[in-house]
């Protein structure tokens, strides 16, 4: 085993009783020249004046948590820390962070981890250097507590939402460009003129205009009534004393919700009387965002289950029934411990790939408990199983069930039927039914509303029943694959403006329709056009894979750019190499099997394509232009 010690006698970030230092941090945002991918690097070493423990006590403690990593072998402490880093880096919620490497120097170790969020990441090395000098110590150390607000911090990310993540990672496991555009707001999938920019199920592809048309519900309601769909009796009212005359009209139970919202936001289901109805129409008045009117739905409540039926491209993949957050009477607990005792369990953590959130207590929850002469002071008997709220909102607790393979040819129709009236790529049809293995025909069924932003984790994590990768669905609607995904790129590690030109010039002699961005140390193009230069080198590369048109791109990657920022995107199709550096070798590290690549060394020429080589000299006075120009055919 290796026992690196720092030889500078100056801690850099460790404290005076520490026996481990880190330093040095880096966050790359694609390949670079530690690890193929985008990574936290950090150098690690040992403090001369401390002595650590043996390396098998931080084994048995980390392994006390982590079984896995207990019966490895570790070439030395730098490598036991990196791949603790990356197995505390999963955040026990099974992110898809599994890569890590280790280079050692004279004087230290630099470490390597595969990295999402960057703020996140680094928190975690901190984190596992401090549950390691804890070790040393013997002290406590409140894994727990701290690992919930690492949790908390990509929670709150722009990669937290469970939609997102869901995308970002099936898009990795497929290998689709997957990329957050900061300025935007939006993530991009895939490059150039294969792109598609998207907020979570919604994308750039789709209708403002369909998608705006579902959040008034109204309206929409009136719509699918015309296509001769079941949807409930009801009014539109602007005050509570209309609601009073809706409801009596109707006749009760009725259900209340804004005309305009989401996630179930001020929605109350089997509201009995006149009282109920009061405390509904103020929740729903409570939910209207303040630059919207007062507009607030009452109609006649259907009694069944509530399920969602998703379409994805006009065609049904997915339903789920959902129901209320409950709890099982102990005879012992109180509602407010069993709902405590229930937020405890692992499936609750409320993270982007736990099956249920929390179950949150509010007002409403309280008013429904007084219906049944509840209270959350109540001790309920063994065995009695109690519903929190009458609406089954999934963010406030509610179950999911997978009720795909159960659902009547006659409902799929119906619900593709639907589908196929909106331009957009994702759907979600909330009905009410007593099973949806009966036809909407022949049953009590009632279409409730339409959701043109729909959530898909409960499809994909159900509380209980199969998973239905919607995912997959919705990326293999713009891309069958991951090469769908790409257009080419030919990658060099050096190259003057008036070379770049020529490579443009050569490409659009064969395609003259292209669209061709090309980017050097010193200019941007568009074609011949010269466009602004960043003094950030990756976002120029990004500004270009977000061209809508854009058919090929060609970089420039020297050693400085490589050790600084890391490379934006992984594999090219052509890679260029002029004398180049150990470092710039890396570019020939992450290439498509079919790929070629040229490199010079002097006037040595050496050219692999698809596993054969050809080496040979360049003649006097041969540019090297003609080698690599001649090599381009190989993609156009």
């Amino acid at each position: 085993m290796v026992l690196q010690k720092s030889s500078d006698l100056v801690r850099i970030n460790a404290r005076r009783t520490d026996v481990f230092d880190i330093f040095n941090f880096k966050h790359y945002i694609g390949p670079n020249p530690y690890l193929d991918r985008e990574a936290l690097v950090f150098d690690f070493a040992l403090v001369d004046s401390k002595e650590p423990l043996p390396i098998e006590d931080y084994i048995t403690r980390i392994g006390d948590r982590y079984s896995n990593l207990r019966d490895q072998t570790y070439e030395s402490y730098a490598h036991l820390f990196a791949q603790v880093v990356s197995e505390v880096g999963k955040l026990e919620m099974d992110l898809h962070l599994n890569h890590w490497s280790v280079k050692q120097y004279p004087d230290m170790t630099r470490i390597s981890v595969q990295s999402l969020h960057e703020r996140t990441n680094r928190e975690v090395v901190y984190f596992v250097w401090d549950w390691f000098e804890a070790i040393t110590q013997n002290e406590d150390f409140t894994f727990d507590e701290q690992l919930v607000k690492l949790q908390d911090r990509f929670r709150a990310s722009v990669y937290g939402g469970p939609t997102v993540y869901a995308l970002l990672r099936t898009a990795y496991e497929k290998g689709i460009p997957a990329f957050y555009l900061w300025e935007e707001g939006l993530m991009q999938y895939g490059l150039g003129k294969k792109h598609v920019r998207g907020v979570a199920t919604t994308f750039n592809c789709d209708s403002h205009l369909d998608s705006e048309f579902t959040t008034r519900k109204d309206d929409c309601k009136a719509f699918l009534k015309t296509l001769g769909f079941p949807v409930p009796k009801g009014d539109i009212v602007f005050s509570e004393k209309e609601a009073l005359a809706a409801a009596r009209e109707i006749g009760y139970p009725v259900a209340v919700k804004p005309v305009v919202g989401h996630k179930g936001i001020g929605v109350t289901a089997d509201v009995q009387d006149s009282k109920e109805l009061v405390s509904a129409y103020n929740r729903a008045l409570a939910a209207i965002p303040e630059d919207q009117v007062t507009r607030i739905i009452v109609e006649k409540s259907i009694s069944g289950s509530d399920f969602r039926l998703l379409c994805v491209n006009g065609r049904f993949v997915a339903a789920t029934e959902r129901r209320p957050a409950s709890v099982v009477g102990d005879g012992y607990l109180t509602l407010a411990e069993l709902i405590r005792q229930e937020n405890r369990k692992p499936a609750r953590l409320d993270t982007p790939t736990s099956p249920m959130s929390k179950i949150k207590i509010d007002e409403a929850m309280e008013l429904y408990l007084d219906e049944q002469r509840l209270s959350l002071d109540s001790v309920i008997e063994k065995g009695r199983t109690v519903y929190l709220r009458k609406v089954a909102n999934l963010s406030a607790g509610g179950i999911s069930i997978d009720a795909t393979r159960t659902v009547h040819d006659d409902n799929i129709i119906l619900a593709q039927d639907i589908a196929q009236h909106f331009q957009l790529t994702c759907l979600g049809i909330d009905v009410i039914t007593k099973s949806l293995a009966e036809s909407w025909k022949t049953s009590n069924f009632a279409i409730l509303e339409i959701n043109a932003a729909p959530g898909i984790l409960m499809h994909l994590k159900p509380s209980d029943g199969e998973s239905v990768d919607v995912p997959s669905h919705i990326l293999e609607t713009f891309f069958e694959s991951g090469t769908d995904a790409r257009i080419p790129i030919i990658t060099f590690n050096k190259i003057s403006v008036e070379d770049l030109q020529a490579t443009i010039d050569h490409i659009l002699l064969q395609h003259p329709d292209w669209t061709i961005g090309a980017v050097c140390r010193d200019a941007v193009f568009v074609n011949r056009s010269k466009k602004v230069l960043s003094k950030d080198y990756n976002s120029n590369v990004q500004t270009l894979l977000r061209h809508p048109k854009l058919d090929l791109l060609i970089t420039e990657y020297p050693e400085d750019i490589l050790e600084e920022q890391g490379m934006f995107y992984q594999k090219s199709n052509i890679v260029v190499l002029d004398n180049p550096t150990e470092t710039e070798m890396i570019l020939v590290r992450d290439i498509f099997d079919s790929a070629t690549v040229v490199i010079r060394k002097g006037n040595d020429i050496s050219i692999r394509r698809k596993g054969l080589i050809e080496d040979y000299t360049l003649g006097e006075g041969e540019p090297f232009t003609r080698v690599f120009l001649k090599e381009t055919g190989t993609i156009l």
